[in-house]
């Protein structure tokens, strides 16, 4: 009899802190300092299950950046998420979300969109110059409210994030490389299909050293940093520009689910963007 009521009483205790979790969120789950995950849905991170952070690699000093984390993958009804920095400042943009301890989580589940959900959130960077790194988890639940091998987490990649100076010379945020713009890629996750789109700043820039266009390489790797495809290689000038990469054709025939990064370069401008081939 008291066997059964401590069984009854540890389930329960798990039931309780299971929904505490998924309504108010929870910190100290990444690989900051050696968090093991979403352990009180599952013991061990999923592969099918993918999290990853969007937003700019660099940053300056003082500088108040906005990002985003996506999830897919899993039962896909709901997500919750933790992300830490081991710098720079964490902080909400919507009732979404909420920090706790100097971290960020979810405020309650978010409903996943076509087998993806994300949350937006800013990056204040400190006042000097480092190398700073944001460390991401987060789990896709089945929404019944009992933490079981049904749901199901994964770590996100670390997203290392460089904060510079401001360059000499250059007060005016008006003509940074924030001219060039690269969007991302759209549908993301793909399959097999998806469209690129960027932008050659007309005005006058000194990246640019004084011309109106340049040479522009748009190139396609996969997570080990090979290269799978090239979409573009050649003087363009400056204007809009969408490019499709189709992963059934050419030098991307038959690539296999997961993660692939584009990157734009342009006359010393250069930047990386993340996206998902789902099948």
């Amino acid at each position: 009899m008291k066997y059964n009521l401590l069984i009854a009483s540890v389930f329960l205790s798990i039931i309780i802190y299971a929904n505490v979790e998924e309504m108010h969120g929870i910190v100290g789950l990444t690989k900051r300092d050696g968090g093991v995950g979403c352990v009180c849905h599952d013991l061990n991170p999923t592969d099918s299950v993918i999290v990853w952070l969007e937003g700019p690699d660099s940053v300056t000093i003082n500088d108040t950046v906005d990002y985003k984390l996506f999830l897919t993958g899993g039962p896909a009804v709901a997500g919750g998420f933790n992300i830490a920095s081991y710098f720079g400042v964490l902080d909400s943009v919507d009732t979404l979300t909420h920090t706790m301890f100097g971290e960020l989580t979810h405020s309650f589940p978010n409903p996943f969109v076509n087998d993806t959900v994300y949350w937006n959130f800013r990056y204040i960077a400190p006042d000097s110059i480092l190398v700073d790194t944001l460390y991401s988890v987060a789990n896709s639940v089945n929404g019944d409210s009992i933490p079981s091998g049904l749901d199901q987490w994964n770590f996100g990649n670390n997203f290392i994030v460089y904060v510079i100076d401001q360059p000499t010379g250059i007060k005016d945020k008006t003509i940074l490389p924030a001219q060039f713009v690269l969007e991302q890629n759209y549908p993301n996750p793909f399959n097999p299909i998806t469209k690129i789109k960027f932008t050659i700043p007309i005005a006058v820039s000194p990246l640019f050293g004084g011309a109106k266009g340049g040479f522009v390489s748009l190139k396609v790797y996969d997570a080990l940093g090979n290269e799978i495809a090239t979409l573009v290689d050649k003087e363009l000038q400056a204007g809009e520009y969408e490019f499709k990469f189709d992963s059934h054709s050419g030098e991307a025939r038959n690539l296999p689910s997961g993660i692939y990064f584009y990157r734009l370069e342009a006359n010393g401008y250069s930047q990386t963007k993340k996206m998902i081939l789902l099948k």
